[in-house]
């Protein structure tokens, strides 16, 4: 125990230039049991210290552990928790749950047995919480930390403290708001870097080997995480990675399930399945029609896109074009907050009221229809500039 709490205090005093992630503000942080998921290297560990040192700076009742350790596979997480709670510990932070074995189970036991503890959590994105899970359905409260919206890049980059705005707001505000960031920075002369290396955080410390890191990150997660939650062998890994390439060099695009299979050498239902490993691993991102998703409805997509810009960058810079960064930045940033679906009229259809088509500066918008216009600093109308769309978290 002394250990880990001599570990706990060093991690804490070796702090390191932090981006301030604005999910702090947004979880119910008095839910017992609190899981946040985020995909490789997005900044989970950072978080959880950021929060211990924003509310509990000097408390000897709170206690981060990483289950990286060794020391737990010969000792049960509950074990070590009863005994934190003898003596005194009122908040587990546990990162990285998914190296634990037996860590539903354990966990349950843990809110059965031990009423006074609360626990924090982080896991891969992969990982089913509380999907057919008996042990924690209904008990976790489950976060996604995504990477960094471009206001949360922006404000690291100028040294501003711009706030966030619904979309709502956006929509009915959008010219007043985008005059304020105007007056102090010129957002175009951040955008192009945020669209291809300021996505995950771990550029300020490492921007010239970025793309290396992000590309061992991919592989990772391919070879690691997706695997070994949803069962497949390793010799399917390369269908899985040349699947992964495939849709980065045409996304967005209309999948032809059929052809994929081909092109994969694999059967549609494996293509199906794979498609849904990709979205839950936060590679890609899949838009219906109806604005449903393949959690509820093992259904063709109506299109696919990349998950974020950074990773199209990455994974096929030969199809980095300004059509298609803007649309998987228009999806990524604004589907974090809002449904989007696909629309026969617009681009999006977003929480399935508001139309919009996402393009340059030229773009017009339609009657009943927002035009989402690239390289224009304020809009008029219903033409809202497209950076403006990274402020809604």
């Amino acid at each position: 125990m002394e250990f880990f709490q001599q570990v706990h205090k060093s991690l804490l005093q070796g702090s390191k230039d932090t981006i301030q992630r604005e999910l702090m503000n947004n979880i119910d942080w008095n839910e017992r049991l609190i899981c946040i998921k985020g995909f490789r290297s997005v900044g989970k560990t950072t978080f959880l210290l950021d929060y211990i040192k924003a509310h509990h700076p000097d408390s000897n009742d709170v206690l981060y552990l990483n289950l990286n350790n060794f020391y737990f596979t010969k000792r049960k997480i509950s074990s070590f928790a009863d005994e934190f709670a003898k003596r005194g510990g009122k908040l587990l932070l546990l990162d990285q749950i998914q190296k634990y074995p037996d860590w539903s189970a354990d966990l349950r036991k843990c809110l059965d047995e031990i009423p006074d503890l609360k626990i924090i959590f982080t896991s891969s994105p992969v990982l089913r919480i509380t999907e057919d899970n008996p042990d924690l359905e209904g008990m976790a409260t489950i976060y996604h930390l995504e990477g960094l919206s471009f206001r949360e890049y922006l404000n690291h980059e100028t040294g501003s403290n711009f706030t966030t705005y619904t979309l709502e707001e956006i929509l009915k505000n959008h010219i007043e708001i985008a005059q304020k960031v105007v007056d102090q920075v010129r957002p175009l002369a951040y955008f192009d870097d945020y669209l291809r290396h300021g996505y995950f955080p771990y550029y300020i410390h490492d921007p010239n080997f970025y793309i290396d890191k992000l590309l061992k990150n991919i592989n990772l997660a391919l070879e690691i995480d997706v695997p070994y939650i949803n069962q497949i062998e390793f010799k399917y890994l390369p269908k899985l990675r040349k699947l992964l390439h495939i849709i980065a060099s045409e996304a967005p695009f209309t999948p032809n399930v059929s052809k994929l299979a081909s092109s994969v050498e694999t059967s549609r239902a494996t293509i199906m399945n794979y498609l849904k490993y990709l979205k839950h691993a936060r590679l890609i991102n899949l838009l219906y029609e109806n604005g449903g998703s393949d959690d509820d409805q093992m259904k063709k997509p109506d299109k696919v896109y990349m998950h974020n810009t950074n990773l199209l960058n990455a994974i096929a810079p030969n199809n980095y074009d300004k059509a298609t960064v803007r649309q998987t930045f228009f999806y990524n940033q604004v589907g974090y907050v809002c449904q989007l679906a696909k629309s026969p009229a617009a681009d999006f259809c977003v929480n399935g009221k508001y139309k919009f088509n996402v393009g340059g500066r030229k773009l017009k918008p339609e009657k009943g229809i927002y035009a989402a216009s690239d390289v224009i600093e304020v809009g008029q109308g219903n033409k809202i500039p497209l950076w403006l769309f990274g402020f809604l978290y």
